[in-house]
């Protein structure tokens, strides 16, 4: 199958989506394609705590002097300042005024603005605490309204650029251009051709090629591997933001605790019962994520406990009931037969954000020509070394529009007689049916190599030991990959393994200590 579109989409995030809303209402021909069978898996969905907003108190300078603070002013001033002006505005004329999302009122009949850590106001809107899926799902009414076209269980293989794929010869000696996505399709294992004048990789993070994660499975790297295969640069990717509070339970998957519980008054506590977070950080629970996390890690490390706790149940400061303000937390650790109105929740750091990603300028533009990278994926600088909390919804959010805005105002069609000379995806002859748990272990091997060795805190020699690990799975994984019937395990594998390889060597090639990036000297 080969077809054309004006712009090709890839994740159905928020920034994915608000940039398909945007460019779908001018006209374009748009195709949002994500490999899940469901397309409201994504991390905006996962997303619980809140977005930032506009507030009278509040000010573009505030909320810019909190970024630079989380990110220890390693951000990029630019995309800050960007942020704090546009970002907060945009929430209220797209998604409140435009989208009509009921984020959560106060009794008075106004917005109710939460607290989170490392906010000097109480800035952030929110929908009890499942932000993010209330978010996802309005997107998506919204784009099957305006008859987006949203293809799922469709694997983005690779990106198409002239330079790699054409035949012929003259495009070896023009400026690399991206022309489409080869895209596997889940169901019927054949293998598309898309092209398009314009690509946006909109494909959230890496959280998954970590042992502990608060991402959905999906987040294997695909964007930023796919990105970095055709020439795209890649910035930062040694800043891993783990947060700080993860359920810890022997019986449920590991689950994203909002950072919005320590606003509303939770305390952390070690396994018996005693505050600690002081010794480490005046700000105490207030602090940023990285701070605490390395908190959390270092008490673990000296009682050699594999959890910590976090007390709500007696600190509790919120105006509404609690089972009703956290329900989803409420109910998912219920489920474990966790009461968090009368006990504390066991939590761990988990792989959570990265803070770098693919190098776009302020209008989510790569260093390849025709090739956008919006939301986690990419690496504006915002987050600098450290991503302040409920920035992510908020980043997605106006880079989605920007990088659209940016499309519609210089949109050149590509020639479409050079696509006659990009060649469809070529199967190999002969292909192995490779055992599943073959795959997984593998997977498993770079999760365990990231945690241990690539985590909340590094030092060289782990390091080291991990790009050694990490190019020996290279060599199997790679040729498992020209040898295997293609899936998107295997896709996702291959991605994994790139990725995970430019987050250590990043790391290797940085022994300062910033943010969420810690080397142990």
């Amino acid at each position: 199958m080969r077809e054309i579109y004006d712009v090709i989409i890839v994740g159905t995030g928020i920034a994915g989506l608000t940039g398909a809303i945007y460019l779908k209402e001018k006209g374009l021909n748009v195709l949002v394609i994500t490999k899940n069978d469901v397309i409201y898996e994504t991390n905006t969905n996962y997303a619980q705590g809140g977005i930032i907003a506009w507030k009278e108190t509040d000010s573009p300078e505030k909320l810019a002097d909190d970024i630079f603070k989380a990110g220890y002013h390693y951000n990029n001033i630019d995309a800050v300042n960007k942020l704090a002006e546009k970002g907060p505005k945009l929430v209220f004329e797209f998604l409140i005024d435009r989208l009509d999302i009921p984020f959560i009122k106060s009794s008075d009949g106004s917005i109710d603005y939460a607290g989170e850590a490392a906010h000097s106001e109480r800035r952030i809107v929110h929908y009890k605490d499942h932000t993010g899926e209330k978010i996802q799902e309005y997107l998506i009414n919204y784009a099957k309204k305006i008859d987006i076209p949203i293809l799922s269980s469709h694997t983005a293989i690779d990106l198409i650029s002239n330079n790699h794929h054409s035949r012929d010869c003259q495009e070896l000696y023009k400026p690399r251009e991206i022309m489409g996505v080869y895209v596997l399709d889940n169901q019927t294992e054949e293998v598309k051709t898309y092209f398009s004048h314009y690509v946006i990789l909109a494909t959230g993070g890496v959280g998954n090629l970590y042992q502990h994660t608060t991402n959905p499975p999906s987040s294997t790297g695909d964007g930023m591997s796919m990105a970095y295969r055709a020439g795209a640069d890649i910035i930062n990717a040694e800043f891993i933001q783990f947060h700080p509070t993860c359920l810890f339970h022997k019986d449920i998957k590991r689950f994203l605790i909002s950072e919005s519980l320590r606003g509303e008054g939770a305390k952390l506590l070690d396994p018996y019962g005693r505050e600690f977070i002081e010794r480490y950080t005046p700000m105490k629970e207030l602090a940023p994520r990285d701070a605490i996390a390395r908190a959390l890690f270092e008490e673990m490390n000296k009682l050699g406990t594999e959890y910590m706790l976090l007390d709500l149940a007696n600190h509790y400061k919120g105006e509404r009931p609690l089972k009703d303000r956290f329900s989803r937390i409420y109910t998912k650790c219920l489920s474990g037969g966790i009461d968090i109105t009368k006990e504390p929740i066991p939590i761990v750091p988990a792989a959570h954000y990265i803070c770098g990603g693919i190098k776009v300028d302020l209008y989510g533009r790569t260093s390849l020509k025709n090739l956008y990278a919006t939301g986690e994926v990419s690496c504006t600088g915002l987050h600098g070394s450290n991503r302040l909390a409920s920035t992510s919804l908020l980043e997605g959010l106006l880079w989605g529009k920007e990088a659209a805005e940016d499309i519609i105002n210089n949109f050149k069609e590509i020639n479409k007689e050079r696509f006659n000379e990009i060649p469809d995806w070529k199967l190999p002859d002969h292909v192995e049916e490779f055992d599943p748990l073959l795959l997984k272990q593998d997977l498993q091997a770079i999760q365990l190599t990231m945690w241990n060795y690539a985590g909340i805190v590094k030092i060289k020699k782990g390091l080291e030991r991990a790009q050694a690990d990490l190019n020996y799975y290279s060599h199997r994984i790679f040729k498992f990959y020209k040898e295997a019937k293609l899936n998107r395990d295997i896709i996702e594998l291959r991605n994994a393994i790139v990725s995970a390889s430019l987050i250590v060597s990043s790391a290797l090639h940085n022994d300062t200590s910033r943010g969420c990036h810690y080397v142990k000297k």
